[in-house]
């Protein structure tokens, strides 16, 4: 195993990792290719990935894999990445089972094309006794979105009296978002060279940490993945606390 691999505190890993897969496009551009050899050689760093993170038994991973911005691309490239979609599930669902991983999916997932909608819930149907870890696909996905709907939901609520207004609070709002049934990411990566969160998951990060690289998604792999397992467990998360108080263990410093 490589050198960063072996550096890694199996007792010190995140919960839950989450990724904006970024620079496919700008990666198959400076290989002279359309966008869409980009998208597709993308999907042999999704395996990597999901390989590194179950091999270290980390319990949930999200890949931002379609934004509900990216509707507004070209036909061209969101008909080649829908495609792409239902080929790669159909060819990983097995590879998943055998792994013990299951498939979740976050999003307005209506506004997928039938076809890709019914692959992925078969997928997520057939994968759903799994017991280790939990791939979360954000797709047709949007912050902006999840919280507008959030507190649709939540007024609808309160008009009907299912909830009242002075119940309101931040675990209630976490309740309605349809990250609920899973724990808010403990680290966030971002590839490509972009410094931005591009509405994703804005609620859930609120105490994230945070990891821009910059290398392009198509080469990212499980060596870079273990890199930044090292640089995490670098880190010491404070959630609002004094370094000496999370040092001691007194609350009182």
């Amino acid at each position: 195993m490589s050198d960063f691999y072996n550096q890694i505190n199996r007792n010190a890993l995140p919960c839950h990792v989450a990724i904006i897969m970024d620079g496919n496009g700008r990666w198959a551009k400076a290989n002279g290719k359309p966008r869409a050899y980009g998208h597709l050689n993308g999907v042999k760093s999704v395996r990597a990935v999901t390989e590194a993170a179950a091999e270290l038994q980390i319990k949930y991973l999200t890949l931002y894999a379609f934004s509900t911005e990216n509707w507004n691309r070209p036909k061209e490239e969101i008909d080649a990445l829908m495609g792409l979609l239902v080929s790669t599930i159909e060819a990983e669902t097995a590879t998943l089972n055998k792994n013990n991983v299951r498939l979740t999916t976050i999003g307005d997932t209506k506004r997928l094309p039938e076809p890709v909608y019914n692959k992925l819930m078969g997928c997520i149907e057939s994968t759903s006794a799994n017991t280790g870890m939990t791939l979360n696909l954000a797709l047709s996905y949007s912050s902006r979105w999840e919280i507008t709907e959030m507190v649709r939901h939540i007024s609808e609520d309160v008009k009907t009296g299912k909830l009242t207004s002075s119940q309101i609070d931040d675990k209630i709002i976490s309740s309605y978002l349809t990250t609920k049934n899973i724990p808010d990411p403990d680290l966030l990566i971002r590839t490509s060279g972009e410094y931005r969160i591009s509405n994703f998951l804005l609620w859930q990060i609120a105490y994230a940490e945070l990891y821009f690289s910059s290398v392009m998604w198509p080469d990212f792999t499980k060596e870079h993945f273990y890199e930044i397992m090292v640089d995490y467990q670098k880190r010491q998360r404070r959630f609002g606390k004094t370094g000496e108080q999370i040092e001691t263990g007194n609350e009182n410093l």
